[in-house]
This record gives C-alpha cells, structure tokens and sequence, in this order.
C-alpha cells in the first residue's frame, strides 16, 4: 500500500497538505479545520462487538481526533448491493445512530448506490469525518521526538482476532470481542491535561508495528517497543499461535498511539486509565536518535528489527 501511494497516487496528487501524510487533514488558513476521509469493506459485515456501521463512524472519527481536534460532523454513503436484506441494513443504520451519538457527531450528508448482484459484497461505507481544532499544538507524524513516550490505551489485535475467529468459526475460551470503539472523548481529557502530545495514530490495518514505522520514517527517528510492556488478550496470542500471526500486525480499531514528551507520559497514562477505553493504557516504548526505523527489545533481552508488514495477512478487515 505505501508503494502504491508513493509511486502513484503522491505523483499526480501531491501538495503541501497531503503530503504531511496524516489520517487527516489540516485545511483552510488557520489550518483549523479538520478532514478525514475512510471506506469500509469489512468481512463479514457483522462481528463480535459490532458491524460495518459502527466501525465506519467509529474509523472517521477516531482519523479526526488524532488531530487533537473536536469531532462534530460525519457524512455517509452506503454502496449497496442489489438484494442486500433490509432488515440488516435497518441493523447498520441502528449501529450508525449508536455509534454518532456516544462520539457527539452529527450526520450532515451522505450518498446511497445499488449496484448489481454479486458486485459488492453485501454492502460497502464510505464517511468523511469533519472536526474544528481549538489548539495551536502541533499533533502529527511529522512532530515526534527523541525522549518522547509511546503509550497505547489497551489491547493489541481485538479487532483482528475477532475477524478472524468469525470468519473461520472459531471459538476460544475467553470470546475475542472487538476493540471498535469511538475515542474523540478520551483523546479531549487527554488533551485537557497534557499539553505536550506529539502525535495520535489509530494502528487499523497493519497494526501497530505498520503504524510505529509510519511515524518514525515521517519524523526520520528511531523506536524502541519492549515486549513485555505490550498489552495482549490471551484470546489474541491463542489466535496468533493458531495462525502463524504476530499481534504486532493485527488491525486495532479502537486503540491510539500515543506519543506524548517523556516528563508527561506518567500523567497521561493516568487520565487514560479513567476513562473506559483507556482503562489498561501503557506505556510500551520510546524515541530515540538514529536510523528511522522499529527495534523491539524481546523479553529475553535480545532486540529484532520490527519491520512494516508486507502484503496483508488478514484481508478485508476494515
């Protein structure tokens, strides 16, 4: 996918604002409003812990607040394939309105089309979430530094495992539930007590090892992970073991990356763990000086090169 968008869609599209290479956007003078931009193509459609609405409001939102900005509009456009059950789809708009109204956004506009049989797959969502930033803090890939924390709000792999074991019929001993969840509201009380966050990524496809090398290639720095700080279900490493996958490279669609200035990252570990969807947050690594690029220091001592994932393990997972 990188290589898709460096040698193709950077060559005809490029500009100063795009080629930040952020979830979102930063767009008109003051760089105060807020776009992102995501379609959802997730097999099967309905999973443990939610379905292709709620992850559709839920990935646009959470793209808008790692800008540090206040989430408030959504628009939606289903494309639908002909025959698709409408009981079901009543199901998604149900999931649509839940998942909205927990974020405080406002659905504004949107777009449906019907396509032939057997053309999608059921049902495809596209959104485009909308935010104003009240902050000069300069959030984004580009403004991490050496010394700073990493921290994550939780379990790694959730939503992957939870894919992957609907999708296969599997059943493990502690159900894996997905992580999908909106966050603006988590990301504003971070925000309130912490004025030194560097930079938010949501670790979707690829997972975290995909997002971590992202970051350090956008901010030409090095970092370092430590395997015993990183928070895994056991339901997750079960799955992992099963299938030859690593948890580093599970999608996640309701966790942050956190990089905030190591003097605060004990602070901000705290106002995480009081809100719900932060209440296991960690911190599970640093920047450091050097070569951009990820080394995981093992839980024997050792350190291995953590690199981007190649191709994609588990398709169709957002």
């Amino acid at each position: 996918m990188r290589k898709l968008i460096e040698s193709l869609v950077s060559r005809y599209f490029s500009n100063p604002t795009l080629d930040r290479m952020n979830d979102f956007a930063l767009v008109m003078g003051g760089d105060n409003l807020v776009v992102s931009t995501d379609s959802f193509v997730v097999k099967p459609y309905k999973f443990p812990g939610g379905d292709i609405g709620k992850l559709a409001v839920c990935g646009s939102v959470n793209d808008v607040a790692c800008s540090g900005a206040e989430v408030l509009y959504i628009t939606l456009a289903f494309i639908i394939e002909e025959g698709f059950n409408i009981a079901e789809l009543e199901n998604i708009c149900k999931s649509i309105k839940e998942a909205s109204e927990e974020a405080g956004v406002i659905i504004i506009t949107g777009d449906t089309k019907v396509v032939e049989n057997g053309a999608a797959d059921g049902i495809y969502i596209n959104t485009t979430g909308i935010g104003i930033k009240n902050t000069d803090v300069n959030i984004g890939g580009e403004f991490v530094k050496p010394g700073d924390k990493i921290i994550i709000n939780g379990n790694i792999g959730d939503h992957a495992a939870a894919i992957l074991s609907c999708r296969e019929g599997l059943c493990f001993t502690t159900p894996t539930v997905s992580d999908c969840a909106p966050l603006n509201n988590m990301v504003k009380q971070l925000m309130g007590g912490c004025k030194q966050v560097r930079c938010m990524r949501d670790p979707t496809r690829g997972g975290v090892a995909t997002a971590l090398n992202e970051i350090a290639r956008q901010s030409q720095v090095g970092i370092r992970i430590f395997e015993q700080a990183l928070p895994i279900d056991q339901s997750v490493v079960g799955a992992c073991e099963l299938f030859g996958m690593d948890p580093l490279y599970m999608a996640n669609e309701g966790k942050l990356l956190i990089f905030v200035a190591g003097d605060e990252a004990d602070k901000a570990v705290e106002i995480l763990r009081a809100n719900k969807y932060g209440a296991d947050a960690a911190i599970i690594g640093e920047v450091i000086e050097g070569r951009p690029g990820v080394v995981m220091k093992t839980s024997i001592g050792s350190s291995r090169i953590v690199d981007e994932l190649t191709g994609e393990i588990l398709p169709r997972i957002c």
